[in-house]
């Protein structure tokens, strides 16, 4: 008895102990992998995938896509380097992407039919599996930003519209006008395909109806532009995006990345459909259709058209042809592939397993795509 009573303390002091450990390890999910390895650090980004051809984009336009998927990869790599999370990564990555006007997410994203811009993102963690999404939201400047606080801060995995902006509103995200995600370019698609359903041309996805007066422009934004035209041609860093010009395209952004703790993880944002109505939402909010991450198998973001990736659960049936059929993951990404076009669909993804082995098919004419790697040997590409 007496060395029971001598042990106890011992004991208490023991269980003290690992759950202080535990709560370290909570808030430092990255330290508690002893085998850290910055050589296999690995980043991949898409910015949407379609008609994308030498013949309708000019060197201008080329450069400056370019310039910004460069810059995504370097700052998703710098978040790698310096030890951050596979998932600090993606989401840093596809921020840079929403703020450039350049992408179909954030602020760029195309126009629903009624005139607004209605935002979908994902998230998804390949340690744990934890996921979160949202969709259809129209005031959170970076829409992945949201998906990840969804997953991180709620009990959920997917939030939508109004509800999913007073929870990103609570929890101190940045909230912008509607007016903010607004460009000339994407307004002027919606007008061209709002006249292109009233001539009696059917829409790929819609059954032609009598459209909606399109929306008016927010005034101070559409003030700003017509006083620097009036200086002397288009507003000083304005860019015609190449994007909706020359038959169907998407814009949507995604980035998957590996750590040096060996942790997987993937992120997709997009503004959806020029001309979407009906609160139409596409694959890139729907974990197992557009996003997918797992340790076990690949992280894979998608871009294309949207109902067919989520009738072919394009991401998750990658991982399982990993997991159960033992594919490697460039057989089993080109399959999937492969299958949406198929079904009629057309459009591409991006994919990275743990050993650092990366995949970026695609069956449509162009796809902006890039990787880097831990050696910082990095390479943009656009054209088929």
């Amino acid at each position: 008895m007496k060395k029971l009573l001598y042990l106890l303390p011992l004991a208490l002091l023991h269980l003290g102990g690992g759950a202080q450990a535990q709560t370290t390890t909570a808030a430092k999910p990255a330290a508690a992998n002893s085998a850290a390895d910055p050589g296999r650090i690995t980043l991949v980004i898409h910015g949407g995938a379609g008609t994308i051809t030498r013949a309708n984009m000019t060197p201008e336009q080329e450069k400056a896509y370019r310039e910004v998927l460069n810059q995504a990869l370097q700052v998703g790599y710098g978040v790698l380097q310096k030890g951050g999370t596979s998932l600090d990564a993606v989401e840093a990555t596809v921020r840079v992407m929403e703020d450039s006007p350049l992408f179909n997410a954030g602020k760029g994203a195309v126009f629903t039919h009624e005139g607004r811009n209605e935002l979908d993102a994902s998230i998804m963690d390949g340690k744990t599996l934890r996921a979160g999404s949202v969709a259809g939201i129209t005031t959170v400047r970076n829409p992945i930003t949201a998906a990840r606080t969804v997953m991180e801060k709620s009990e959920h995995v997917m939030m939508v519209g109004p509800g999913a902006e007073q929870f990103a509103k609570e929890k101190g995200l940045q909230i912008v006008e509607p007016s903010y995600f607004y460009t000339e370019a994407r307004y002027n698609q919606l007008q061209k395909a709002i006249a292109k359903e009233q001539g009696a041309v059917p829409d790929q996805l819609n059954t032609p109806t009598k459209a909606a007066a399109p929306a008016t422009a927010p005034a101070t934004e559409s003030k700003k532009i017509k006083v620097k035209q009036k200086a002397g041609g288009k507003p000083q860093g304005y860019l015609e995006p190449p994007i909706f010009t020359e038959g169907r395209k998407y814009g949507t952004v995604g980035a998957v990345a590996l750590d040096q703790y060996g942790n997987l993880a993937a992120a997709t944002s997009t503004g959806g459909m020029t001309n979407k109505r009906y609160g139409r939402v596409g694959d890139a909010p729907i974990i197992g259709a557009g996003t997918y991450a797992d340790n076990q198998s690949c992280a894979i973001s998608c871009t294309g058209w949207g109902e067919y990736f989520i009738r072919a659960t394009v991401a998750r049936d990658i991982a399982a042809r990993m997991e159960y059929g033992k594919q490697p993951l460039q057989q089993a990404a080109q399959a999937t592939i492969d299958k949406v076009a198929q079904l009629g669909g057309d459009g591409g993804l991006i994919g990275l397993d743990r050993q650092g082995n990366i995949t970026m098919p695609f069956n449509s004419e162009g796809m902006y795509r890039g990787y880097i790697k831990a050696n910082g040997q990095s390479e943009v590409l656009i054209y088929k």
